[in-house]
């Protein structure tokens, strides 16, 4: 029989880099609840009329990328549901916050996810077809702050201690404005009328995205084609009044902050759904993401619960590609340092495996990581495995059963130390 490998676009995450992961998740967690964000759970799958009115038939997204099928029906009476696995996560928490009432309680919601979305495109370092996405969205009604220039600096800044505690270095905040709905037309317009003449010129799907959604054109990457996208119209010579002011207000409070950022007028992003403030976090090179530096990017969605049935809900949000933020701290070594159980239990001899392991319950209801060897194992082997799991070994002899000193080799600086019993788990929780 064949062998059964995982379907490609997708892996396996397993020991020791899953425990990164929770790193990171940890962390995200930490630092969005100290900021007021609660967590949601929305479906991985949803109607995928979600996705079409909501991120827009035009995008790459919907027409090209989507996992979408028809859900068969109970009975020959009933009709079938198009049905399609998730691709970006900010439309089904606008549409729960729509379904579950949220607006009227008034109050600003700050919700954050994380969890798989899944998109066809060619795999790829740090891209897959089933990605890991942390985010967060800032909604609510207009009365509840939700509109204010405050929030998006807020985002921003809680984005920039994000990485910094995460360890990341280098990386760099890119900003714009879109504008209001009212200025994006006008611009979208005035981008086909200067793309008309020269479309012909550029890549296959510049081309394409020329006639259908034009602001693809400024993401692109192709390489032929920057000296075409830099002669285009800026967005910011469209903007209104009131977005004008809208943007000033945000790049105050950022540098009240101290968040170091960069104005990049050709800072876009295609959905449909964006408007006013635009935002890009990148890397530099050589920080494991290849030729694309973008770590997470998000905006401004003013008119999306409109869009899909609800209240009026201003809102702001982002997402970060978790695969490629995992690949970037790995590259630049800030994970470094190998994570390693605090204990490896080591019984001689099998008489003692009991008392092992009622040593390693007492040491883990301290709250320390250990594994406990086995007393069948000798001790080149019990060395050898503690050394790889863990940063210290506690040896269980019959001395050290009958005495409640235990002997004690820390790895790391080769000592060996005698340790009673009242003290071995304060010793443990002692990283150093």
């Amino acid at each position: 029989m064949a062998t059964l490998k995982a379907v490609r676009g997708t892996r396996d995450l397993l020991p020791p880099e899953t425990a990164l992961w929770n790193y990171v998740e940890a962390t995200a967690k930490a630092v969005f609840a100290r900021y007021g964000f609660g967590e949601i759970r929305t479906p991985i799958f949803e109607d995928t009329a979600l996705f079409a009115r909501g991120v827009g038939e035009e995008t790459d997204i919907v027409s090209k990328e989507m996992y979408t099928w028809q859900d068969r029906a109970r009975a020959d009476s009933d009709s079938a549901q198009s049905l399609t696995l998730r691709p970006e996560n900010t439309a089904g928490v606008v549409r729960a916050y729509i379904e579950h009432k949220l607006a009227d309680t008034g109050m600003l919601q700050k919700l954050y996810y994380i969890g798989p979305q899944f998109r066809r495109e060619r795999p790829q370092r740090g891209r897959y077809r089933q990605f890991w996405q942390i985010g967060a969205e800032v909604l609510g009604p207009a009365w509840s702050g939700a509109d204010s220039a405050l929030r998006d600096a807020e985002v921003l800044e809680m984005l920039s201690t994000f990485l910094n505690e995460l360890g990341v270095k280098g990386w760099k905040l890119e900003v714009n404005s879109v504008g209001s709905s009212t200025d994006r037309p006008k611009y979208i317009a005035a981008l086909r009328e200067a793309l008309a003449p020269v479309k012909d010129k550029m890549s296959v799907d510049n081309q394409r995205r020329a006639e259908t959604n034009p602001l693809r054109v400024l993401d692109s990457k192709d390489a032929g084609d920057q000296e075409i996208i830099d002669g285009l119209p800026k967005i910011a010579d469209f903007l209104d009044d009131a977005s004008k002011e809208h943007f000033a207000q945000v790049l105050a409070a950022l540098d009240a902050c101290g968040v170091a950022y960069t104005v990049n007028p050709r800072l876009v992003r295609g959905l449909d759904y964006y408007t006013r403030t635009t935002f890009e976090f990148t890397v530099p090179d050589g920080s494991g993401l290849g030729t694309q530096n973008a770590l997470l990017g998000g905006g401004r969605y003013d008119g999306l619960s409109e869009l899909l049935g609800g209240p009026k809900a201003p809102g702001i949000g982002f997402a970060i590609g978790e695969d490629r933020l995992i690949l970037t701290l790995q590259a630049q070594e800030a994970a470094a340092k190998e994570q390693k159980l605090d204990a490896f239990v080591a019984p001689m001899g099998v008489e003692r495996n009991a008392a092992a392991l009622a040593l390693a319950q007492e040491l883990r209801r301290a709250g320390l990581s250990v594994e406990v060897g086995d007393g069948s194992f000798r001790l080149k082997k019990s060395f050898e495995a503690a050394d790889k799991l863990a940063r210290r070994m506690v040896i269980v002899g019959e001395e050290e059963v009958s005495s409640d000193i235990f002997t004690v080799k820390h790895f790391e600086t080769a000592e060996q130390t005698k340790i009673s019993r009242n003290s071995l788990a304060e010793i443990l929780r002692n990283k150093s």
